[in-house]
C-alpha cells in the first residue's frame, strides 16, 4: 500500500516457509551482534584497554547511527528500493567487522558499532517485510507482531551463549559469528528476494539540511544518555554542552520541517495528542523493561557471572517466545488497548518480586519474575506498532515521521531508562551505605566480634593482630556496601514496579475517556454493536 514496500503476491507454502526463516534470520542480524557486544562491556573493556567511561561509547554509537540512518532509510527505499540499501549496508557491515578482526582498537570498535546501526536500520524492516511474506492477508496483523517482534529475541539470546563464543576466540570470538551472522544474512536476501515494489521520486535538497542538523542532535543526546552516569551528570562539562547543542540542532531541524510544504517530518501530525500519548506510552514502556539491566547488576553485585546465570537467560528467552506468541495469536484491532494494559501488570508484578531480594538470591529466585516481565516486554511491542501504523495507513506522507517517532522511542528510551535504572541505583546505594555505617561502632559488641571474626580467618596467613584487624574491618566493610547495592536494587524493581502501574492506570483513564466520549456520540441502539469497537480503533489510532 506504500511506495518502496515490497508488493505482496500469493506464494507457495513451500515459498512462505523460506519467507518466514530468512525474516528472522534478518532481523536477528539487525541487533544480535550489538547485543552480543553490549552483555559483553566488561570483557571488551579488558581486551581494548580502556576505561568503563570509553567503552560505553560502543552502544551510544549504534544507537546515533540506528536512529539518524531510519530518517533517510523510508525515502531511500521509496525512490531506489529497500534491497540496493540492505545490500550496501551490509556489505560494509560485514567489511567493516572484517577489518576490526586485524585492527583492534576502540577507534574500529566504534566504527563497527556504527556500521552496525546503520545497516540494522534496514534490517530490521527488511525481516518485518519478509515476515509479511510468509502470511496471508487475513493473518497480515499477527506477521506485523512477530516481524517487530523478532529483534526482542537478541538480548536474551546473547546473554545465553556469548561466553561460549569468548570461550573459542576471546573478543575475537564475538566478532567472527557477527561477520557470520552478516554474511548469512547477505547470502540469504541475494537467493530469496523481495517481490518488486513501486518507486517514486522521493527526495528534496531540504531533506539532506534537515538531516545534517537532525543527525548531529541525535548523536549528541545519545552520547549525554550513554556516558552520564559513567561521568556523572554534574561533572563533566561536556555532557552540559553536548546536551545544549543536541537541543539546538534537534529544533532547527524541526524548525525547517514545520514550514516545508512537503516536510520530511510532519512537525503537526507528530504533535498531536494520539502520537504525542503513543510516544510516551512507548517511552515508559522502554524505561519499564530497563528492570532487565537492573536484574543484571544485583546478580553481579552478588559476585555472580554470565555462565552462572545462563538458566535464567533461557527462562527470559521463553518468556520472550511466548509473549511473541501469544501477542501474534491475539491480535485484534479491538483488544490492542487490553493487551497493552496486561502486559504492563505482568511487567508490574514480575518487578514487585524482584523488589524482595537479598543477599540469599540466586538466579533460581527470580525465574519466574524474570519469565513475567519478557512476557510482558514480548507481548506489548507489536500492538504498541500497530496502534499507530493505522494512522500511517490514512496518510501514507506520514510514514517517515511515524518512523522516526517509534524508532527513538525504542532506541532513545532503552538508554533513557539504562540511565535512570544505574543513576536512581547509585543514589540509593549512597543512602543505604550512608545509613548502614552509622550504626558501624567498635562500641557495638556484635560488630567488634564481626571483625575479630574476619581477622580470625586470616590468622593462619597473617601473624600480625593489627595486620589481621585491619582486614576484619574491610572485609566488613564490602559487605556493608554488598548490602546497600541489594537495598538500592530492591528499590529500583520497585520504582519500575510503579511506573508500569502508573502507565498502566494512565492507559486504562484514557479507555475510559474514549468510551464515555463513544457511548454518548453513539445512539443506544448501535452502542452494544458498534460503539466499542469504534473506542478500540479510535484509541489506537488505527482510523
Amino acid at each position: 500500500m506504500l511506495p518502496g514496500s515490497p508488493s505482496t503476491p500469493l506464494h507457495s507454502d513451500r515459498r512462505r516457509y523460506a519467507y518466514l526463516v530468512v525474516g528472522l534470520i534478518v532481523a536477528l542480524t539487525g541487533g544480535l551482534g550489538n547485543a552480543l557486544v553490549t552483555v559483553n562491556l566488561p570483557y571488551l573493556q579488558g581486551s581494548l584497554g580502556v576505561y568503563s567511561t570509553e567503552i560505553a561509547w560502543l552502544p551510544a554509537a549504534y544507537v546515533m547511527a540506528n536512529v539518524s540512518m531510519n530518517l533517510l532509510l523510508v525515502k531511500f527505499r521509496q525512490q531506489y528500493g529497500l534491497r540496493l540499501f540492505t545490500e550496501l549496508f551490509l556489505v560494509l557491515y560485514a567489511l567493516a567487522t572484517l577489518a576490526h578482526l586485524f585492527v583492534h582498537g576502540l577507534g574500529s570498535a566504534i566504527a563497527v558499532r556504527a556500521a552496525s546501526g546503520m545497516s540494522g536500520a534496514a534490517l530490521t524492516v527488511l525481516g518485518l517485510y519478509y515476515t509479511l511474506q510468509a502470511f496471508p492477508a487475513r493473518h497480515r496483523l499477527k506477521a506485523v507482531v512477530l516481524g517487530v517482534g523478532f529483534a526482542q529475541l537478541t538480548m536474551p539470546l546473547a546473554r545465553l551463549f556469548s561466553s561460549e563464543l569468548l570461550e573459542l576466540g576471546e573478543w575475537r570470538g564475538l566478532y567472527f559469528f557477527e561477520l557470520g551472522l552478516a554474511l548469512l544474512a547477505l547470502g540469504c536476501v541475494l537467493l530469496l528476494k523481495l517481490p518488486p515494489g513501486d518507486r517514486v521520486k522521493a527526495f528534496e535538497k531540504l531533506d539532506f539540511l534537515t538531516f545534517a542538523l537532525f543527525a548531529p542532535g541525535v548523536a549528541l543526546l545519545s552520547a549525554v544518555l550513554a556516558l552520564g552516569r559513567s561521568v556523572w551528570w554534574l561533572e563533566a562539562p561536556w555532557l552540559g554542552y553536548s546536551l545544549a547543542g543536541s537541543i539546538v540542532l534537534i529544533c532547527a531541524a524541526l524548525l525547517v520541517e514545520h514550514n516545508r510544504a512537503a516536510p520530511l517530518l510532519n512537525t503537526r501530525w507528530l504533535s498531536n495528542g494520539n502520537m504525542l500519548r503513543l510516544a510516551l506510552s512507548v517511552l515508559l514502556i522502554r524505561i519499564v523493561l530497563s528492570e532487565a539491566t537492573g536484574t543484571v547488576g544485583f546478580l553481579q553485585a552478588l559476585g555472580l557471572n554470565n555462565d552462572q546465570m545462563q538458566t535464567l537467560w533461557l527462562w527470559v528467552l521463553l518468556g520472550s517466545v511466548a509473549g511473541l506468541a501469544a501477542s501474534a495469536l491475539t491480535i485484534t484491532p479491538a483488544r490492542i488497548p487490553a493487551s497493552l494494559m496486561f502486559s504492563l501488570l505482568l511487567m508490574a508484578v514480575g518487578a514487585a518480586m524482584d523488589s524482595r531480594a537479598s543477599n540469599l538470591t540466586r538466579p533460581a529466585q527470580m525465574y519466574l519474575s524474570q519469565f513475567l516481565l519478557a512476557f510482558g516486554g514480548a507481548f506489548f511491542l507489536g500492538p504498541t506498532f500497530v496502534s499507530g501504523f493505522g494512522a500511517v495507513i490514512a496518510a501514507p506522507r506520514n510514514l517517515i515521521s511515524f518512523s522516526l517517532m517509534f524508532t527513538i522511542s525504542q532506541n532513545i528510551g532503552g538508554l533513557l531508562g539504562s540511565a535512570l535504572v544505574g543513576t536512581f541505583q547509585v543514589l540509593r546505594e549512597k543512602y543505604h551505605s550512608s545509613q548502614l555505617v552509622e550504626h558501624l561502632t567498635l562500641l557495638d559488641p556484635q560488630v567488634a566480634a564481626r571483625i575479630q571474626a574476619g581477622g580470625a580467618a586470616l590468622g593462619g596467613v597473617l601473624g600480625d593482630p593489627a595486620a589481621r584487624n585491619a582486614k576484619g574491618v574491610a572485609a566488613l566493610g564490602a559487605a556493608a556496601s554488598r548490602e546497600a547495592n541489594i537495598l538500592a536494587y530492591n528499590d529500583v524493581f520497585m520504582a519500575i514496579a510503579v511506573l508500569a502501574l502508573l502507565t498502566m492506570a494512565w492507559l486504562a483513564a484514557r479507555y475510559l475517556w474514549h468510551i464515555c466520549t463513544v457511548c454518548k456520540a453513539v445512539p443506544p441502539a448501535q452502542n452494544a454493536q458498534t460503539g466499542m469497537a469504534n473506542v478500540s480503533l479510535n484509541n489506537s489510532g488505527a482510523t
